[in-house]
């Protein structure tokens, strides 16, 4: 053995490699057993590479004995098959118009092809996998969202309630959820990714929840990614949510941040999925990748 690891450069590669190891223990034994809800969403759904990385990263919490809970959208995709069918794409203060034809679209394009995607790339990562919506054992009970300057935004919806008993039974397995509600009448909602992930997280009591984004993290100065915020607290987080400095982009993230931490939810990570294992990065080294966001 000693020389081989001569013959590999002295053993420094393999070093490195048990050093990374041992920084990561402290977290695997603290987080063991927890809830980790992640909204998966921006470039990391876009690249293979990003892709492919995501399901490892989440197939490695998993084995370690973390609860991993996926929480995605699908804006892009939905706006390209929009296209291709002659859908008007249309949004107010950055909220999609969803009329009658546009939620059967969205339905198709999250619940029957996104949501079965991420639940394949996880199965290829070795973990088992299910793929949820709002209807799933009345799992995201959701109510026709109030908009802006009173514009009708049809089928927008916001979280009424989270009934996350159907998730109790998939212990065994990976909960990959699409940010699609449904009223008492059985009336689909299209509801922002973000904010589903945060009434999730507080609704099981996560331990953590993590939101992907493009971006650095939580920047104090909107645009300017050298002023990158590692760690703040939520009344940091409601300040730049009532004074508009985190930029208009983040200010739905941040509310769901908010909702969260209010709910319960031990810490709020917003970190750049543009970074290939961006999750354990953040979640298992000392410094982290992005912005972490405690009560």
């Amino acid at each position: 053995m000693t020389e081989r690891l001569r013959a590999v450069g002295g053993g420094e590669d393999m070093r490195e490699r048990v050093a990374t190891l041992l920084e990561a223990l402290p977290y695997i034994r603290e987080f063991a057993g927890q809830t980790i809800v992640i909204k998966y969403g921006g470039a990391a759904m876009t690249s293979p590479g990003l892709k492919a990385s995501f399901a490892r990263d989440v197939a490695l919490l998993r084995l370690v004995g973390m609860r991993p809970v996926i929480v995605h959208g699908g804006g892009p995709d939905i706006s390209r098959y929009s296209d291709r069918l002659g859908l008007e794409v249309r949004f107010v203060h950055g909220l999609r118009v969803t009329d009658a034809p546009t939620m059967e679209l969205v339905k198709m394009v999250l619940v029957g092809k996104i949501n079965k995607e991420i639940v394949g790339l996880l199965g290829v990562a070795g973990v088992g996998a299910v793929g949820l919506a709002g209807d799933d054992g009345g799992l995201i009970a959701a109510e026709k969202a109030g908009s802006p300057e009173d514009a009708d935004l049809g089928f927008v919806g916001r979280v009424a309630e989270i009934r996350p008993r159907v998730l109790e039974g998939l212990v065994d397995f990976v909960p990959v959820v699409a940010s699609v509600g449904v009223d008492g009448a059985g009336q689909s909602f299209n509801i922002n990714a973000d904010t589903v992930a945060g009434a999730l997280a507080a609704a099981l009591g996560a331990r953590k929840v993590i939101f992907l984004t493009d971006v650095e993290g939580v920047l104090a100065r909107a645009g300017d990614p050298t002023s990158l915020i590692s760690e703040c607290q939520l009344a940091d987080v409601e300040r730049m949510i009532a004074d508009g400095s985190a930029g208009s982009g983040m200010i739905p993230k941040l509310g769901a941040v908010a909702e969260a931490l209010r709910g319960g939810v031990g810490a709020a990570h917003v970190v750049d999925g543009r970074v290939a294992h961006s999750v354990l990065i953040e979640l298992f080294t000392e410094d982290g990748i992005g912005t972490k966001v405690v009560p």
